[in-house]
């Protein structure tokens, strides 16, 4: 990715994260807290795909939550980031961190056997 885009999937990431703090879990308190991980943007800035982390158990509504908000999402990267149009921004879960947690597991398990 390009320096450019590198810098714009910055922005929208602290735009997504400020809208889904403040706005988001107002009008949805379940939510929960939901963590942008990271934003990838094409080439042309057509999509944006946020990654998000949630400590709600439940994913399927967190991700269907966001993907309530679309509109307003786009509308305030739209209004935040200087860009000749705003992206579709597509929200999907971040599995890295629970694939982190697996090989912990798997590791402590590991020692542990090693420990006997």
């Amino acid at each position: 990715m390009s320096t450019r885009n590198e810098r714009i999937a910055e922005e929208i990431k602290k735009v997504l994260s400020e809208e889904i703090r403040t706005t988001v879990t107002d009008k949805e308190p379940d939510i929960g807290m939901v963590t942008i991980t990271e934003v990838e943007v094409t080439k042309e800035n057509e999509t944006a795909t946020a990654y998000y982390t949630s400590l709600n158990n439940n994913r399927e509504f967190v991700q269907e939550t966001l993907d309530k908000f679309n509109g307003l999402f786009r509308k305030a990267v739209a209004s935040n980031i200087r860009l000749r149009k705003a992206p579709e921004v597509k929200f999907k879960y971040d599995t890295s961190i629970d694939y982190g947690q697996k090989i912990e597991s798997l590791l402590s398990d590991i020692k542990e056997r090693d420990d006997k």
